[in-house]
């Protein structure tokens, strides 16, 4: 609901004399359909039009490069009929004015444009006919004879205009319209939404800032009489340290202590690790101070995780009978009758963030509350587990969102800030929190290895059949440690929803696996493994079978239609948290990407040198339809460049259609480096890995040269765009490397040395 804010105690100072507030109080389900103006918890989205015109907007997402805090905010502004350059944005913070939101201040699961467009559009659209009724007001005529454009209010009959400065007081006392009463612009009207050259450079919040060294991250914040720490955590999950010698350390200059933090008793969530932490003047004396500990640390029942015979006990798991979790028809009756079978697995290990910003926050605790600043992409998961650890109530924490150098979900965890709160609740000073790559790499969270058994039933040609199966150690082993399959959310991100609808017998199954470090969300989760199985085996199945693999996959989604999993013994299917109705799993969008990607790259039209080959996948994620079309060039040592990609996006409405394709070019760069170079691997516990020299991610020579993204609008809802790029590339590149060389690649990543194995 609407509210009038300008009046409330609160909230005296946030706007300039006689100016208003408008508030729209968001719940977990979006605009909420009534709430008391007494009530104690205030609004989390303001829009503030002052006395001198300015037009203050705040933005609830976290800012980390996708350029969130200008497409939201300009939504509003479009709807305000606000002129840009008097319109500036502040970040939201977690307080206790704040209320509990659920995930509406999170910034992940490309979510903020598809659950934001409306209550932004609306918010923006009650404040603009607040001052039309102002200046109806004030002129005595009707507010039906008002209009609104670039910043002024015009009566056409009289001639009579006005700058919103010049209303805002008036408006102060305007009781807001009700959802129902505000009156959208059509869609023809939009000057910034879904308009592209909308978005200039000169427009974009931050970018300024960003490019000049002038953005302020997690690890810019000084606050007086700082210290800076580093922690030495266990390199094996949930290891103690046995015994301490820090005598060294102490005598290096800058150096002012050490403090241990305690391991977290089970279940971990996303509270810290748990290690010594050196307290420092500066960054450089933490670290050197750290070398110079001496610990032997009590490594508990995880020191015997290895990846070689974990990936055999996954590749089992997913073998093997397990959960069902989907289920058609009769799979086992048809693999029991005459016809041919084929079986492959797939296999995809773990992998690490590797934001270009490791984890930084600043903390300062005193007077029994807590002040922080972090890089972060869910503060109030940082605030309320800050106030578990510190023993506090969560209304005594405050949590101000810096720049992010990048995420990927690893900043959505509280641990990295909530070190720096319990240091300096321990030493008494405001505390700066720093990782090292080599910390993030080695004591981070983990994108889930995964393993995948597919097989199929074929009868005269066509799939009668399909099972298949998968082991993964879970995200929820961090809240209930003995948890052996995955959830609903992770079965909904692209597995349960599998979308062979053709296909008449279909079983999805989970096989047990167990957690021994920390698994988290990463960009695209778990669609990357599901979306790499299914394509390879499908364009595997159409080559053996003599089959154009395009018109094959497109046969085995078959006609358009939309797929009823409940029907199919699939419950609390999750859908990215959205209704099923608004976002149904469409079969005929998804093959309408495909049809136009494999048009567009010219798929059995064009003639490819030799070493040369296309290959396509399909896929749908965050609500949204994906084919991407990848052409790769292989020379003979192996090695191997990609020369063009094309992606067809269908994520409905694109609010942002520039940085659609801002984030089309960095998801095919990162989807890059999962194929090329992502692998981590432990022994013995520990993450053999440490810094960019053994976990490359993508450079400039081995980047995608030419990106190319085509959009589609089927749809007037917008979905997601930042993660669903990712999952078709390393299986789009797989197929374009079978077709240049005739090596089959299941496995990631794919080395120099794979593909020549022939």
């Amino acid at each position: 609901m609407l509210i009038n804010l300008s009046r409330r105690d609160v909230l005296k100072g946030s706007a300039a004399a006689g100016g208003f507030i408008l508030g729209a109080q968001i719940g977990a389900e979006g605009l909420l359909s009534s709430v008391s103006e007494a009530a104690g918890s205030l609004s989390n989205l303001y829009v503030i039009v002052n006395t001198d015109g300015s037009v203050v907007i705040t933005c609830a997402r976290s800012e980390m490069g996708q350029g969130v805090r200008t497409s939201l905010p300009m939504i509003v502004a479009d709807e305000l009929e606000a002129d840009w350059d008097r319109c500036s944005v502040v970040q939201a913070d977690a307080e206790q004015k704040w209320p509990d939101a659920g995930q509406e201040l999170d910034t992940d699961g490309s979510r903020s444009v598809r659950r934001d467009l409306k209550r932004l559009r609306t918010a923006g659209a009650a404040a603009r006919m607040m001052l039309e009724q102002a200046a109806a007001q004030k002129w005595g005529v009707p507010a039906s004879e008002i209009s609104s454009q670039n910043h002024t209010v015009t009566h056409t009959a009289s001639g009579r205009s006005a700058d919103y400065g010049e209303l805002a007081g008036i408006a102060a006392g305007i009781t807001a319209p009700k959802d129902e009463e505000v009156r959208l612009k059509n869609r023809a009207e939009w000057k910034y939404i879904g308009n592209e050259s909308a978005y200039t450079p000169d427009r974009y919040v931050d970018l300024a800032d960003m490019t000049t060294g002038k953005g302020i991250y997690g690890a810019d914040v000084i606050l007086p009489g700082m210290k800076t720490a580093v922690i030495a955590r266990s390199p094996v999950y949930r290891g103690t340290p046995g015994s301490v010698d820090d005598s060294a350390a102490k005598k290096i200059s800058g150096v002012r202590g050490t403090v241990e933090i305690p391991t977290p008793e089970l279940p971990i969530a996303v509270k810290p690790l748990g290690g010594i932490a050196v307290i420092a003047d500066n960054t450089h004396a933490a670290i050197e101070g750290r070398k110079a500990l001496k610990i032997k640390w009590n490594k508990g029942g995880n020191e015997g995780h290895n990846s070689s015979s974990y990936e055999g006990a996954l590749r089992t798991a997913a073998r093997n009978p397990g959960t069902v979790l989907r289920n058609r028809g009769n799979v086992d009756a048809y693999f029991n009758r005459s016809g041919r079978i084929f079986e492959r697995e797939y296999y995809v290990p773990y992998f690490i963030h590797t934001p270009m910003e490791p984890p930084a926050a600043v903390a300062d605790f005193k007077n029994g509350k807590c002040e922080i600043w972090a890089c972060t992409q869910h503060p109030l998961w940082i605030r309320d587990t800050a106030a578990e650890v510190l023993g506090i109530d969560k209304e005594n924490i405050q949590v101000h969102v810096t720049l992010l150098g990048a995420g990927f979900g690893r900043k959505s965890k509280a641990d990295f800030a909530v070190e720096a709160a319990y240091l300096s609740k321990e030493t008494g000073h405001p505390v700066r929190v720093i990782w090292t790559r080599e910390d993030e790499i080695q004591n981070g969270y983990y994108h889930a290895a995964s393993a995948q058994h597919i097989k199929a039933g074929v009868i005269n040609d066509k799939v009668v059949a399909w099972r298949q199966g998968v082991a993964f150690p879970s995200i929820l082993g961090l809240w209930v440690p003995d948890q052996k399959i995955g959830f609903n959310i992770e079965h909904g991100l692209g597995y349960v929803d599998m979308p062979y609808n053709a296909i008449p017998n279909i079983r999805m199954e989970n096989g047990d696996a167990d957690i021994h470090t920390r698994v988290g969300w990463y960009r695209s989760v778990n669609n990357i493994q599901h979306a790499f199985a299914m394509n390879s085996f499908v364009h595997e199945l159409a080559h053996t079978l003599g089959k154009d693999p395009v018109q094959f996959q497109l046969d085995l989604i078959g006609p358009p239609a939309i797929i009823d999993l409940s029907a199919e013994g699939v419950s609390d299917y999750w859908n990215y948290g959205d209704p099923i109705d608004v976002y149904p799993v469409d079969t005929g969008r998804l093959g309408n990407v495909l049809r136009k990607a494999a048009a567009i790259s010219g798929w059995g039209k064009r003639q490819f040198p030799k070493g040369h080959g296309l290959g396509l996948a399909v896929h749908r994620s965050f609500l949204s339809y994906i084919a991407t079309a990848v052409h790769v060039a292989v020379a003979e040592d192996g090695t191997y460049t990609i020369p063009r990609i094309d992606t067809v996006l269908d994520c409905g409405m694109a609010a942002n259609p520039e940085r659609v394709r801002a984030q089309c070019e960095g998801a095919n760069v990162y989807g890059n480096t999962i194929a090329r170079h992502g692998l981590i691997s432990f022994t013995n516990g520990s993450v053999d890995q440490s810094n960019f020299h053994d976990y490359p991610i993508s450079r400039m020579n081995d980047s995608p040269l030419n990106v190319h993204l085509h959009l589609e609008e089927t749809s007037d809802v917008p979905s997601g765009a930042g993660e669903p790029m990712v999952p078709p590339f390393a299986p789009a590149l797989a197929n374009a490397i079978f077709n240049a060389t005739g090596t089959r690649i299941r496995n990631l990543p794919i080395t120099p040395a794979d593909v020549l194995k022939g």
